[in-house]
């Protein structure tokens, strides 16, 4: 049988950064507080992904008797600008549907165990972020999230992969821990635009910017739209701001050629206005947690982001978007925009489409209609 010393070596062969055990236990504090918080996990159990059953490795590998956590850095090169500030860097370079990046990692390490008489699964329901912690890779943050111990400059840019096995190896020692300095005036929760983080580590998730751009279900509501700034699908603003990832930001990087090379299709005007082959082949693929049936959700985002850019070159294609558009959401979100850019050609094309408008456009064509004679 393989040693410990022995998966560790592999793992960091493979390109994985850092790599800790623990033991296949319960998740039972984990579980108290999902279970003191279930209305503000609901939605996830209606997706289909059961929270409570990933507390117990058992229930995903009846004969689990350890934990992997695999580290990887998602932040090692850098981004076009135009993406950095569009949406969060974990979906950049993400390939859960490409599967030609961290996918095969993946593959290649469980092949590897599966080679040596070891059965692993690797759920998405288990509680990945505690699970590292406890394994000894990470702190938590104020803001949730995990931080390095020892790679990518003890920064949060890293996504622990919990691997579930039916072999026993000797946990190490655990690091469940807040690791903030005490001199940081909880930057990231002062600085989290619609008020999401409620404390340090704790989330009102259905205020995230990240919930909300990709699975508000309906018109994001008026109070967050400006807020939301110019974010279209994720959210890094916590992670920008806090002083443990300064080390790491600080660095200069060499340009991600991959997301680069994409990042023509992701142009505003493109994503406003895409039709379901456009959406499929070119950007669902990198950014999928919106299926073909969120087209609107995408599409009413990026109104939301031009009319947080405050730039006139987009009132064109925000009357172009109330015009033609079929999507009330999506209309009503392209009229909020031009009213706040506002100016004498929003004034006129608004004037002209609350004359044949009604319900939820026409509400918002009156209101857009006030803020561009502010």
């Amino acid at each position: 049988m393989i040693s410990k010393d022995d998966i560790i070596e592999q793992a960091k062969r493979i390109g994985f950064d850092d790599i800790g055990f623990t033991t296949a236990d319960r998740f039972d504090k984990h579980g108290e507080i999902l279970a003191s918080r279930k209305s503000d996990y609901e939605w996830i159990s209606l997706m289909g992904l059961n929270l409570e059953e990933g507390i117990d490795p058992k229930k995903i590998l009846p004969t689990a008797k350890s934990i992997i956590v695999l580290l990887d850095v998602y932040f090692r090169e850098a981004f076009p600008p135009s993406m950095e500030g569009h949406f969060g860097r974990c979906y950049l370079d993400d390939d859960r549907v490409t599967r030609d990046g961290l996918s095969k990692k993946v593959k290649a390490f469980r092949s590897y165990l599966r080679d040596n008489g070891i059965d692993s699964r690797v759920p998405f329901h288990l509680p990945h972020r505690v699970a590292a912690a406890r394994a000894g890779v990470g702190t938590f943050g104020k803001n949730c999230l995990l931080y390095a111990n020892r790679v990518a400059r003890k920064s949060s840019w890293v996504i622990p992969l919990a691997v579930v096995i039916d072999h026993e190896f000797s946990p190490d020692e655990s690091t469940i821990a807040l690791g903030c300095p005490d001199w940081c005036r909880n930057a990231c929760i002062a600085a989290c635009p619609t008020k999401a983080l409620k404390g340090p580590c704790t989330i009102d998730p259905k205020r995230c910017i990240s919930y909300l751009s990709y699975f508000g279900p309906d018109i994001t509501p008026m109070e967050l739209r400006e807020p939301m700034g110019m974010y279209i699908y994720g959210c890094d603003r916590c992670q920008n701001v806090c002083p443990r990832n300064t080390p790491w930001m600080a660095q200069e990087l060499d340009m991600n050629p991959k997301v680069a090379l994409k990042a023509g299709d992701f142009d505003l005007s493109k994503l406003l206005h895409m039709d379901r082959e456009y959406f499929e082949g070119r950007i669902w693929p990198h950014m999928f947690y919106s299926g073909s049936e969120g087209i609107w959700r995408w599409q009413m985002n990026v109104a939301r982001v031009m009319g947080n850019s405050l730039d006139e070159k987009y009132i064109p294609d925000l009357i172009r978007a109330v015009r033609e558009n079929t999507d009330e959401r999506v209309q009503g979100m392209a009229a909020w925009a031009l009213g706040r850019i506002g100016g004498a050609d929003a004034s006129a094309a608004l004037q002209e489409f609350e004359k044949q408008s009604q319900g939820l456009l026409k509400d918002e064509i009156l209101t857009a209609l006030q803020e561009c004679s502010v």
